[in-house]
Order: structure tokens, then sequence, then C-alpha cells
């Protein structure tokens, strides 16, 4: 490694930001699939967790990587680390 550069620890989740209106931080959907327990049919568990978004640039929609660390607040445990995809703008609708 370079001088002045440290390696990053924690675990590492991608999801979709469901909520941003909380100052500073953001609400992310991480989803993830499991086979039942019993019949073994792939089946989708999700949970949501708060992360630290310094710059309010997050929004609705986006792809987002975040990554684990000390705790921010009572809730926050998490601090997004990129934001790997933007959120398509919706189209205006046009009524003909």
């Amino acid at each position: 490694m370079a001088e002045g550069e440290r390696k990053l620890k924690g675990r590492t989740l991608t999801g979709t930001v469901v909520s941003n209106k909380a100052q500073q931080t953001i609400t992310v959907l991480i989803e993830r699939r499991v086979p039942h327990p019993v019949y073994g049919k792939i089946v989708r568990r999700s949970s949501k967790i708060h992360a630290h978004d310094p710059g309010n640039a997050c929004g609705i929609g986006d792809t987002v990587t975040v990554r684990e660390s000390p705790p921010i607040s009572k809730t926050k445990h998490w601090v997004l680390e990129r934001i790997d995809e933007r959120a398509k703008a919706e189209l205006p609708r046009v009524d003909a």
C-alpha cells in the first residue's frame, strides 16, 4: 500500500435506496436469496439498514454500496461507500 493509504475493514453490502428524507442518512433495502429451510425453494429475504450519507448525494432508487462502520448513532452503523448506479428519471406522461 502507498503511504497514507490504509485498508478499509468491515463488510460491504449492495442495495437500493428507499428513503433519503433524513439529513445525511439514507435507508437502504438489502435483498438476498436463500433456500427455504424445509422445502428448498429459493425465497427472497430483505432487511433495511440506515447508512451515513455525508453529502446528501443519494436519491431514491439509486443502487449503492455501503460499508460497515463503528456506530454513528442509535441506528446508523453503515457508511455510504459509493453510488453504483443512479435511478433512471421518470419520463413525464403524455396523454394523446
